[in-house]
């Protein structure tokens, strides 16, 4: 540990990253996470930059028109009396504190507000229900739950003795939390944080299995989204819209830590349902200088008129799940600016990036990120340097970055961080230059007559065509193949589901894909999945299995 200044050591490593923003060479040789003996990311570094800072923090629009705006200065002082409040409420240190509030001014106050009380934040999206409130409750050792007044029936049936406050509505037995703002302003913190005390419990989106519980520190996240602030390319004074649910930890990646190391603004647009040509016209009149979405947002965007947007951001990334090639392209036709996709993960800052000014190859997700040594992991020797196989971060180094583990299941933490690497779960591939390309979850990649099978290339292919707006592929059983790939797809608007359509989609992939990776068999409709926009393919494989009236089969066309 070092004995200097955490605020110093934390702004040196920043402003280093920043400075060589488009020098990926020498910010990924040079650069070394700062490692301070003590540090609280909301005390000392958002109340440092906050103090005497009358700029825009926060700039939240809403879908009837109203706006608010808080500063930097304000937001300080916002979140230290909400500290004071929940202080003299119970709140403390090591206490886990659910979270689930919308796109809304308490989001952020409570977040820094736990931090500064060394609470540890479990967020959750008020997309949940009754039954994952109750395990995260238990599973999470929740002593205080803040919620939307909207959402406190919810709690009715989740039992325990923890504390209730309502934002925006308390019913009987519930605390209110407007009253925080009659708190004193001057906050005092009750000790040190140290760099390994717990901050988050995050419940992974649970795409194939019971969600895990990952636990980041005060400085795995905090210190560690400094590398997602280099991918975004975020500088001071940037306006970031990033659209993603609260409760999922992208929210903290783009709408809280990496905006706010850079010293950004935060925007964010509340909207019932999507509505391309409102968002755009909301990015130019607030000025969006970068912005990142999900894949499933860029390809509901392309779907409209893309030449709305008067003004393009400068930076444009995608990250969530792998980004289709014809959605990068359609994007630099209409914006001429380069869609940048990112790997990570819940565990993880960003791993794998496209950074800015650096030289992009369509379909790869860039190089490792400053401060990660990433490597390939053999899929039958386990051992480092295969041209393809398990993604895995080397924690020799011990890289800022990655998760403490997860919580309360050792097994499964030895397993993920077995022989000295972070296993990631996911497959890729590098080529000569050292960039990496996404080949899909270990669990997804399967074999067709004995040739392996990246859904993801697949769907790629799909999402070519114009009929197509979302594609899953899977395999799907056969006698003589042992598998084959089915797609499930969601059509474009204009287009209708049926053997026209059907017959349309076969040639196309006769046409775009090789014989062994064709799409064999086909099924319209809605794809399932997490409440966080993941696709549940362990639900389309079973129902795959089960058999379907509703597929349609290639030799049917042929």
């Amino acid at each position: 540990m070092s004995g200097t200044d955490p605020t110093e050591e934390f702004r040196a490593a920043r402003d280093f990253l920043l400075e060589h923003r488009e020098d990926y060479d020498t910010a990924y040789t040079g650069f070394r996470w700062p490692r301070p003996e003590y540090f609280n990311w909301a005390l000392d570094w958002f109340d440092v930059i906050a103090d005497g800072n009358d700029r825009t923090a926060l700039h939240i629009v809403e879908e009837d028109g109203s706006e608010l705006k808080i500063s930097f200065a304000a937001l300080a002082e916002r979140s230290a009396r909400a500290a004071n409040w929940l202080r003299a409420r119970g709140v403390g240190a090591g206490d886990r504190v659910l979270v689930m509030l919308g796109n809304q001014a308490e989001l952020w106050e409570t977040a820094l507000a736990a931090m500064k009380l060394r609470a540890v934040l479990v967020p959750a999206t008020p997309l949940l229900g009754p039954a994952d409130l109750r395990d995260r409750v238990e599973r999470g050792q929740v002593r205080h739950v803040i919620v939307r007044g909207s959402e406190t029936a919810k709690f009715d049936e989740v039992h325990g003795g923890y504390t209730r406050i309502g934002v925006g509505g308390a019913p009987a037995g519930w605390l209110r939390y407007e009253d925080a703002y009659a708190a004193p302003a001057d906050f005092t913190p009750d000790g040190p944080t140290r760099p390994d005390d717990p901050l988050m419990l995050y419940f992974t989106s649970g795409t194939t299995a019971r969600p895990k519980l990952v636990e980041h520190t005060h400085t795995s996240y905090p210190i560690g989204h400094l590398a997602t602030m280099y991918w975004i390319g975020l500088k001071p004074g940037d306006v970031h819209l990033n659209i993603s649910s609260p409760g999922w930890a992208k929210h903290a990646w783009s709408n809280l830590f990496a905006p706010w190391n850079a010293g950004a603004t935060v925007f964010i647009h509340n909207y019932a349902r999507f509505d391309a040509a409102r968002l755009m016209t909301e990015m130019d009149r607030a000025g969006v200088t970068t912005f990142c979405a999900p894949p499933t947002v860029w390809r509901m965007l392309i779907q409209a008129d893309l030449t709305q947007l008067r003004t393009p951001p400068r930076e444009a990334v995608a990250a969530g799940e792998p980004l289709n090639p014809e959605v990068i392209e359609q994007v630099r036709r209409a914006w001429g600016v380069t869609i940048r996709d990112g790997f990570g993960q819940t565990e993880t800052a960003v791993q794998v990036s496209n950074s800015p000014g650096q030289p992009l190859k369509t379909g790869s997700m860039g190089r490792p990120s400053p401060g990660f040594r990433v490597v390939l992991l053999d899929p039958q020797t386990g051992a480092p340097g295969a041209d393809e196989g398990e993604i895995a971060v080397d924690l020799s180094q011990s890289p800022v970055g990655v998760m403490a583990g997860y919580h309360g299941d050792a097994d499964r933490t030895a397993e993920a961080m077995a022989g000295g690497y972070y296993r990631t779960g996911d497959i890729g591939s590098r080529d000569t230059d050292g960039y990496l390309t996404y080949v899909g979850r270990a669990d997804d990649v399967f074999k067709a007559s004995d040739y392996k099978i990246s859904p993801f290339e697949l769907e790629s292919a799909l999402l070519e065509h114009e009929a197509v707006a979302e594609a899953a592929v899977v395999p799907a059983p056969d006698a003589l193949r042992l598998a084959v790939p089915k797609a499930y797809v969601v059509l474009a608007e204009g287009w209708e589901p049926g053997p026209d359509t059907a017959k349309v989609l076969f040639e196309h992939s006769r046409e775009a894909l090789a014989p062994y990776k064709r799409i064999r068999r086909l099924e319209f409709g809605p794809v399932p999945k997490t409440v966080s926009g993941k696709i549940r393919r362990i639900e389309l494989r079973e129902a795959t299995a089960a058999g379907s009236a509703n597929e349609y089969r290639e030799e049917v066309f042929v």
